[in-house]
């Protein structure tokens, strides 16, 4: 069963990259992400990062940012999730 968090991810990654309707809801924790989903790439990771503080009332902060955030969606939503546990 998927959590608030995992959902509100999902729709965050559609919106800000423009993926086919149920596209992310295909994701599972080892799905790649950076790298991996063509619209990903460098200036959509400041968006995703924004829309992600924005709409799960977050604050990312630079030096959390890696390529391990980014690497697939279960690192992506673990970090979501400790960050919206501790906000």
């Amino acid at each position: 069963m998927q959590t608030d968090t995992d959902q509100l991810l999902r729709r965050i990654l559609t919106d800000v990259l423009g993926l086919k309707a149920g596209q992310a809801d295909g994701f599972t924790a080892d799905t790649g992400l950076f790298g991996h989903l063509p619209e990903l790439d460098s200036m959509a990771v400041a968006g995703l990062l924004t829309e992600m503080e924005d709409r799960l009332d977050i604050m990312i902060e630079d030096d959390e940012i890696d390529g391990e955030l980014l690497e697939t969606y279960g690192s992506l939503l673990a970090f979501a999730e400790a960050k919206r546990t501790t906000a």
